[in-house]
């Protein structure tokens, strides 16, 4: 057994420099360099995942197969622009022949009307005439006549203004210059009181729709006197048929 008291006289001896000094750290202070420092930062770093690797550049292959495939989008989009601009063109093809056929089907249906409207008139216009011919020929005596006369005035009157009413009037041809357009020339009187040509007797009167003629009207006309006829001084007596 050791004596306790070597032992302790051991402790109590101080301790020389060259019992501190360790070795293992003398040996990793002389291994530590710039190189050894930078390699343990990067592996730091890249454990933290705090800086991230640098992507590889693209190769050639990669940036061919991108160029292709913008080529065919925009070849795509080229094909759909032109067919977005046909579809167009027909739109306003389409819209132009239905405004076309609209005003045209109107048009016609205007006709129609026109024309349906002036055959019922045309077919009244006798009635008329009769109700003219005879306010010209009857000739009332007693007061029971001429209220009767009056009745049918009235019917007369009625029938004109409701003629009126629809665009229906009447020509005023006598006097004016004979229109073949207006006129429907019957009788020729040579005369020298109205200039050649002129309407001088309107036998039938004629009526028009707005500016469509529904019945000519039949009229006598002034034709120039023959030199040394009897016309020169009765040129009531020289009436011809036209």
């Amino acid at each position: 057994m050791r004596n306790p008291q070597s032992r302790g006289h051991n402790l109590s001896q101080p301790m020389s420099d060259e019992t501190v000094t360790n070795p293992a750290a003398e040996a990793q202070d002389s291994e530590i360099t710039p190189d050894v420092v930078e390699n343990h930062a990067e592996a730091t770093t890249s454990e933290e995942g705090q800086a991230p690797e640098p992507a590889s550049p693209e190769t050639p292959a990669d940036a061919a197969e991108l160029l292709e495939k913008i080529a065919a989008l925009e070849a795509a989009k080229a094909s759909l622009s032109q067919v977005v601009e046909e579809r167009n063109s027909q739109y306003m093809r389409l819209a132009a022949d239905f405004e076309n056929f609209r005003k045209r089907t109107q048009r016609e249906k205007e006709e129609l009307e026109l024309q349906i409207k002036c055959s019922v008139i045309a077919d009244l216009l006798p009635v008329v005439d009769s109700f003219e011919l005879a306010r010209t020929h009857i000739q009332t005596e007693t007061e029971a006549e001429e209220k009767i006369h009056r009745s049918y005035q009235g019917v007369y009157k009625q029938l004109v203004e409701c003629l009126k009413r629809i665009g229906v009037s009447a020509m005023q041809a006598k006097g004016k210059p004979f229109d073949p357009n207006l006129h429907e020339a019957v009788l020729r009187e040579a005369t020298n009181e109205h200039p050649e040509g002129t309407v001088i007797e309107e036998l039938k009167r004629g009526y028009m729709l707005g500016d469509r003629v529904l019945r000519h009207a039949m009229v006598k006309v002034a034709a120039p006197p023959e030199e040394g006829s009897a016309s020169d001084t009765n040129p009531t007596n020289d009436v011809t048929d036209v």
